[in-house]
């Protein structure tokens, strides 16, 4: 909940000021500052983003009193605006791309190499992993090498000596209990893992230095990656993780035990009715179910996705694609 907005590019700041006005409308700023625990002075930047976004507006009159604005109108907008964003950075990869393909050719040897078979394709992935000294980015997606997710031992090294690994998991990968399993032990050892439903462009990225690559994002081939030196396309990569990154569910320690499994037509809709701002009466009486039905598909559908509430609960599905 503390990072609720961070796919929007809001902070844990401003997602818990937007809670406090969505359970609590028509707050001041110091009743703000005291819902949340801070001082009027740590609440006026966070406000003033939320204000500048849309997600909060003032009311006239004195003292200023604040009110969040519609979730589902609201965020809505800025996922669109964030969506837009990443397309932007498409179109500028691709961009780059050409410039890099247009270099002399001296030049463009010295920013990438390419690595064919998988066994020296292994030993690259290990050999810029056991090189990182302070971060490894990893998206990590089919299709594979072996059909399967390797193990990756040079990453349990890397944790030994204190270099920070966040990883991007294909969500589907998530319902895969052997999967799971593993990414539970990385995580344990100290990796920060996210999921998301709709990647298709696996990568690794060390230090903001160096990255490997496939040769193409939509080849069935994966026995030929590309590693990028310092340069404007690994610029474009790194920048294109951490937006990854910021969309990305987070993953907690008990991250597969319910397995995130595509919901039914019916959840989906109950879900999409939510977001509305319905009510368990009148979403049965739109399905022509029993309220009660209703009420314990919603209380399944929040464990589901780790939501203490049912906003939450609509955040969390909208983010994994579901609605």
């Amino acid at each position: 909940m503390d990072a609720m907005l961070e796919p929007v590019g809001m902070g844990r700041a401003e997602s818990a000021l937007y809670v406090a006005l969505i359970d609590t409308p028509h707050l001041t700023l110091p009743e703000l500052a005291a819902r949340t625990h801070h001082s009027t002075a740590q609440v006026r930047r966070p406000l003033a983003r939320l204000l500048d976004s849309g997600l909060v507006t003032r009311l006239a009159g004195t003292p200023a009193r604040y009110v969040p604005a519609p979730p589902e109108v609201a965020i809505d907008a800025l996922v669109v605006r964030r969506r837009q964003e990443l397309e932007n950075l498409r179109v500028a990869a691709r961009d780059l791309g050409r410039r890099l393909d247009a270099a002399p050719s001296g030049r463009a040897a010295e920013l990438i190499e390419l690595v064919e078979g998988e066994e020296a394709v292994r030993q690259q992935l290990a050999r810029i992993q056991l090189s990182a000294e302070q971060e490894v980015c990893i998206v990590d997606c089919p299709p594979y090498m072996t059909g399967r997710p390797m193990d990756n031992p040079p990453e349990w090294q890397a944790l030994a000596r204190g270099v920070v690994y966040r990883s991007i998991y294909h969500t589907p990968a998530i319902a895969d209990h052997g999967r799971i399993a593993e990414i539970r032990r990385y995580m344990a050892a100290g990796e920060q893992a996210r999921a998301l439903p709709d990647i298709h462009m696996k990568m690794t990225i060390v230090d903001s230095r160096i990255a490997l690559i496939p040769l193409s994002f939509d080849a069935a081939e994966t026995g030929v990656r590309i590693i990028v030196h310092q340069s404007p396309l690994l610029s474009a990569l790194v920048a294109c993780f951490d937006m990854l990154w910021e969309r990305a569910t987070p993953l907690g320690p008990d991250a597969g035990r319910t397995p995130m499994t595509e919901p039914s037509e019916t959840d989906r809709q109950i879900l999409t009715m939510l977001a509305a701002g319905m009510k368990d009466k009148a979403i049965a009486r739109a399905l022509d179910i029993a309220e009660r039905t209703v009420t314990r598909r919603l209380t399944e559908l929040m464990n589901t996705l780790d939501a203490t509430t049912r906003f939450q609960a609509a955040l969390q599905a909208s983010r994994r694609g579901w609605l």
